[in-house]
């Protein structure tokens, strides 16, 4: 072969990984995907390698369809509160509470049983009415749909079903059903909401498992299970996916989380699962003593970064410091009245908003629900302690070069 032809090989080979690496990456973060999607048809066109390797390495499933892509992503730790549902569009809408995961939950239920078009106004009514089921408001769910803050619950409920695929809009706009209550009319993707769930087992099935009034816990766990053979082969197969699953989905992975059998086989397959992971998504392995992360060195296929600018992004860095210097629990009101004195110091800088009464509270709770997202620390009922990982974020000594007011 001639060098020119040689060379061709090479290029086309270096195209193909790039195109699989993109739409890998893709899925990671969107895990369903519409066809109109721009990365869709790099999905489509590579469906069979991606499949195989997910399957391989993870055990998730792939499904390519004419009009989406469903990979059947499923979290490392159900009991993971730390990175709710956002909404991409705002920017600064707030995290999926209780509350709204709630309403989703029932709205998904009606548009499994209603029609292929439904209104605002109907889907709200509908959910409004499941949300009177004793046992929801045995638990403090409050839904009558009068309040603007309910309305707003509900379209954000819809909108992250439209960012989904879910519900395409028709005609009318969210935003006046909350201000006039304005109607809007959606179609509903029926094929897109029949894939949107990812179980081993549906939940009809494991209700005679459970017994009487199960805990939420136990009924994921249940729906989730899959079966591993008692063999040695199996059993590894079985480490390799959940290692290999838990080092895509989460920032971080400390030795001392992980069990004795998973530690042990990590410690001996490390190079090879950073490899095949390095290799399928372009992320990098960094190792240290506490453990390990896949860095993605553009910082796409994360949930939660650190802000790098503006109040949020200092106020979030000085907290990471100050916990980096102490080894024992932090109280929260120890933490608040830091912030606060940092409030004082910089309030030249700092937007006008956090110089009220009380705009402490908020400004260090959101710092610190990014830190735990990013695993560096952990928030428990004895305070906030610094995890490891936390010193990769320490400040040195910082100047001030010139005086830019945040209004």
């Amino acid at each position: 072969m001639s060098a020119a032809g040689s060379h061709l090989i090479d290029v086309l080979e270096r195209n193909r990984q790039d195109e699989q690496q993109r739409a890998l990456r893709t899925l990671l973060v969107r895990p369903m995907l519409p066809h109109t999607d721009p990365a869709y048809p790099l999905v489509r066109k590579h469906a069979d390698t991606l499949r195989q390797w997910l399957s391989r390495e993870t055990g998730w499933v792939l499904t390519v369809e004419d009009d989406f892509a469903r990979l059947g992503k499923r979290v490392a730790d159900h009991s993971d509160n730390t990175r709710p549902a956002k909404l991409s569009k705002p920017a600064a809408s707030p995290p999926f509470s209780r509350r709204r995961y709630t309403l989703t939950c029932l709205a998904l239920a009606e548009l499994e049983r209603g029609e292929p078009q439904i209104t605002l106004g109907r889907l709200g009514e509908a959910i409004r009415q499941g949300a009177a089921d004793p046992d929801l408001k045995a638990v403090g769910l409050k839904f009558a749909l009068e309040e603007r803050s309910e309305r707003r619950d509900l379209v954000a409920v819809v909108r992250l079903l439209l960012e989904l695929g879910i519900l395409s809009r028709v005609t009318g706009d969210e935003s006046s059903f909350i201000h006039a209550q304005q109607d809007v009319l959606y179609d509903v993707n029926r094929r897109l909401l029949s894939a949107l769930l990812v179980v081993s087992r549906g939940p009809s099935l494991v209700d005679s498992e459970l017994g009487s009034a199960p805990e939420l816990s136990q009924r994921i766990a249940a729906v989730t299970e899959t079966f591993v053979p008692d063999t040695p082969d199996a059993r590894n197969t079985a480490l390799r996916r959940h290692l290999t699953a838990r080092l895509l989905d989460d920032p971080l992975l400390y030795w001392d989380e992980l069990s004795d059998e998973e530690l042990a086989y990590l410690s001996s397959q490390r190079p090879h699962i950073a490899r095949r992971i390095r290799e399928a998504t372009g992320l990098i392995d960094e190792v240290r003593a506490e453990g390990m992360a896949m860095v993605d060195p553009t910082g796409d296929l994360s949930d939660e970064r650190l802000p790098s600018e503006g109040t949020e992004g200092h106020a979030t860095l000085l907290l990471a410091d100050y916990l980096a210097s102490h080894r024992t629990p932090q109280p929260l009101a120890t933490l608040h009245q830091q912030m606060r004195c940092w409030i004082d110091e910089y309030s030249g800088y700092w937007k006008k908003a956090v110089r009220e009464s009380g705009a402490e509270v908020e400004l260090c709770h959101n710092a610190l629900q990014r830190l735990s997202a990013l695993r560096l620390v952990d928030i428990s009922d004895n305070g906030v302690q610094a995890l490891p990982a936390i010193g990769r974020h320490v400040l040195g000594e910082t100047t001030i070069v010139g005086k830019q007011k945040q209004s």
